[in-house]
Order: C-alpha cells, then sequence, then structure tokens
C-alpha cells in the first residue's frame, strides 16, 4: 500500500475526474488529511530527507550489495549522515532491497574418515631410540603472512630429531 504522502499525490491527480470524498474513502484516509496536506506544501521536510536518505542508501547498496541495514547506516554515519537503524531499515524496505546473504559451506557427510589401527597401544617409552616418531606443524604469523614450523620428535628420549 503506498504511503499516506503518495496517496495525497495520487488524490491530486485524480481530483479532476473523480470528487475527493470518493478518493480519500478508496485511499482510506481522512479528507481533512488531504486538505491539510495541500495547504501545508506538496512535500513535506521529512519526505524530503527522505527521498534524499534513499538516494544515499542506493548508492552504498549498489557499491556494496552484501550490506544489510546495520553496515548501511555506519555507511551513512561515515558520510556524515546521522540516521536511526530503524529509518534505515524502513527505507530498504520501500526501495525493495535487501542485502545478499553468502551461502553457507556445505559439510560433506558422504566421506568416510580413514582410521589407522593403535599399533602404539599408548606405550610410548619402552620402545627403542628412532623407533616411534610424532611430528606436528606450527602456524607462526607474520607480517608478511604465515611460516610453518614442522618438527619431528623421537617418542622414546623425546628428542626434536629434525624440524624444518
Amino acid at each position: 500500500m503506498p504511503t499516506y504522502p503518495d496517496r495525497y499525490q495520487i488524490i491530486d491527480e485524480m481530483k479532476n475526474r473523480y470528487p475527493i470524498t470518493w478518493l480519500a474513502e478508496m485511499a482510506k484516509i481522512q479528507r481533512s488529511g488531504y486538505y491539510k496536506w495541500l495547504k501545508n506544501g506538496k512535500v513535506s521536510l521529512r519526505t524530503q530527507d527522505d527521498i534524499l536518505l534513499k538516494e544515499h542508501i542506493l548508492t552504498i547498496h549498489q557499491a556494496n550489495k552484501m550490506y544489510g541495514y546495520p553496515r548501511v547506516k555506519i555507511a551513512l554515519r561515515d558520510k556524515g549522515l546521522k540516521v536511526n537503524h530503524k529509518k534505515v531499515y524502513r527505507l530498504m524496505c520501500e526501495l525493495g532491497i535487501q542485502s545478499i546473504i553468502r551461502k553457507k559451506r556445505r559439510v560433506w557427510k558422504n566421506r568416510v574418515s580413514r582410521t589407522f589401527e593403535n599399533v602404539l597401544e599408548r606405550q610410548f617409552k619402552d620402545r627403542a631410540e628412532n623407533e616411534v616418531c610424532v611430528t606436528d606443524i606450527t602456524y607462526l604469523p607474520t607480517k608478511t603472512g604465515f611460516l610453518y614450523l614442522s618438527a619431528i620428535q623421537d617418542l622414546y628420549n623425546n628428542e626434536i630429531v629434525a624440524c624444518k
């Protein structure tokens, strides 16, 4: 259903063909509201502000289609416009725009996990030297990216055999 100013505008365009009383009844507005709208000016300040905000919201949405109303509000604030999030939500609904929601990644349930036989049976110390070794990878963050440290440890004496 059109907003009240839109309804008043429609009545104003059709008033020469149909009676205002009948048009007001069809538009579900008070006739006095229509005459007040005529007297006070056809476009209110709020409507002018909304039109300006809608233009800003459309430009933000065209640049970033994944932005919902909270991020659009932040982008408007960065442009120097102080707007309530509920107003941004209302205007986005009036414009018929929504953020594009990212697809969630699929979880592969059909893959069978590989399990290995427990050869050690938690007997780590009773073995000979260099018979049982384990490895681990550590990620080290740097300014240029990650470095990867892989160490091989002998479980007999907990000595690091090799690292790279």
